[in-house]
């Protein structure tokens, strides 16, 4: 069972965590708790979905063989390549059935919505032509795990979409982004050698860095936009962001990146906590 909660890269559950958070926050008194709780198992079984899809899809292409992140079940042969496809399908299964239900008792709207990320989940890495391979997983990141889960969850909750539910689904793309470019940046060399364009790869090292750098401050300035003054409590984590950028700044390589992606996931988490504290208190 470990090797199974390992493939499922717990340290970027914070990406299906934090925009439910902090659009449930936003919703204020119009909030449903049952309505939040079928949202945050949407995403977080989207989120597991396309971990273990790209464990697959990378898998039986042989990208993850020179890794030098984290376990992989496939590229390591802890897991027959099926099994781990069919963990795939069921954990994007689970989330498309709460999605349903979550829609019938909302907007029709939101299977359209739903099938879309389910779509891109798979076709990241999976599939003759995936997009992950051509550096367009940052933009579907910011698209699905900020802008549609944000957004998505504060409609389900209101019926409706306002400005400042856009302004709070930016530091959570920004932020899940974060993750992602971290993530490249560490496989940026390998993914090279084996025509895995990733926008790290395409961008190369230096300019990689500063992408990076820019997503966490983006996060942070986007929150000004806000005009309340208590989301102002997410400055706390300055130092935090600071400590990060200085890393990635020195240049940091390989291995040495690996504690960079938890330290930004831990961010996103505690960002999405102040600022729904904040929303919460104005």
């Amino acid at each position: 069972m470990n090797k199974w909660i390992a493939g499922a890269r717990p340290k970027t559950l914070p990406a299906a965590i934090a925009p439910v958070a902090v659009a449930t926050a936003l919703a204020g008194e119009s909030w449903d708790p049952v309505l939040a709780l079928l949202a945050l198992l949407v995403s977080l079984a989207l989120q597991v979905g396309v971990n273990y899809a790209n464990d697959y899809s990378d898998g039986v292409k042989g990208t993850d063989d020179n890794r030098i992140g984290p376990m992989r079940l496939v590229a390591s042969g802890a897991a027959p390549a099926h099994h781990v496809k069919s963990a795939a399908y069921i954990a994007l299964g689970i989330g498309a059935v709460i999605g349903l239900i979550l829609a019938l008792q909302t907007s029709l709207w939101l299977i359209a919505v739903g099938a879309l990320a389910i779509a891109a989940a798979w076709g990241y890495t999976g599939g003759k032509n995936p997009y992950g391979y051509f550096g367009f997983g940052e933009l579907a990141v910011f698209v699905f795990f900020g802008l549609v889960a944000t957004m998505g969850t504060y409609y389900a909750q209101t019926g409706e979409l306002t400005l400042n539910s856009l302004l709070i689904a930016i530091p959570m793309g920004c932020l899940s982004c974060a993750l992602l470019a971290i993530n490249n940046l560490r496989d940026r060399a390998a993914d090279e050698l084996v025509g895995k364009r990733t926008l790290a790869v395409r961008l190369g090292d230096s300019s990689a860095r500063k992408a990076f750098i820019s997503l966490v401050l983006i996060a942070h300035i986007s929150v000004l936009f806000l005009v309340q003054p208590w989301t102002l409590l997410t400055l706390l984590l300055l130092p935090m962001t600071f400590s990060l950028i200085k890393s990635v700044r020195a240049g940091a390589q390989g291995a040495q990146l690996i504690p960079l992606l938890g330290k930004t996931g831990k961010l996103q988490l505690r960002f999405a906590i102040l600022l729904s504290l904040g929303l919460l208190l104005s």
